[in-house]
């Protein structure tokens, strides 16, 4: 079988690369707005499971990997900032807190039709942070395509004072512990 990842972001395809395995991209088309009363968690889980089933209508014999991240700060989730003016904001919010960062992952095997799906949280504690921090740090990164409005493979790392999680990988967007596990499970060995 082959395996697609059914995701246009480059760090998560960077991070699959890690693994050594032969693998193709596949833009999904999924609408990505949240529904009415839906928490974080059914809110990744299920834009994976619809990425990897919109891919899926495009492949046969293929294992499928659609991923979804949010991070969620006092309850509130925080998408992409798009621009500098919401980034700033993000990081002050985010300043001197826990984020968590929950990422959805599903692996659809398009044979058997068996569905996969885990939600893989990692907490980020940030620094407290001055506007001058935050102006310098969007400055050289600009980190505007990011949910939470940073890179941690970056400059990011600079505005932590630690990281909790099973997986580092996670925090850029596929737990890739979690998917050897799934991967496996399907007959793909990744060693």
């Amino acid at each position: 079988m082959k395996l697609v990842l059914a995701s246009t972001s480059p760090f998560r395809r960077v991070i699959l690369e890690k693994l050594d395995v032969a693998f193709e991209t596949i833009a999904p088309d999924v609408d990505e707005n949240i529904q009415l009363d839906e928490i974080p968690e059914q809110l990744v889980a299920r834009l994976a499971e619809a990425k990897a089933k919109n891919v899926a209508d495009q492949v046969s014999q293929a294992l499928i990997i659609g991923a979804d991240q949010v991070a969620v700060v006092d309850g509130q989730i925080l998408g992409k900032p798009g621009n500098h003016d919401n980034a700033v904001k993000q990081l002050r919010r985010a300043s001197g807190k826990r984020v968590s960062f929950l990422t959805g992952l599903c692996v659809f095997n398009t044979e058997s039709r068996r569905v996969q799906l885990d939600v893989v949280p990692y907490n980020v504690i940030f620094r407290q942070l001055t506007d001058k921090q935050i102006e310098n740090y969007l400055k050289k990164e600009q980190p505007y395509d990011c949910a939470g409005s940073f890179k941690s493979e970056g400059l990011g790392i600079a505005l932590f004072e630690r990281l909790e999680g099973d997986d580092p990988n996670t925090l850029i967007g596929l737990p890739l512990i979690r998917l050897i596990r799934m991967l496996e499970s399907e007959g793909f060995p990744i060693i």
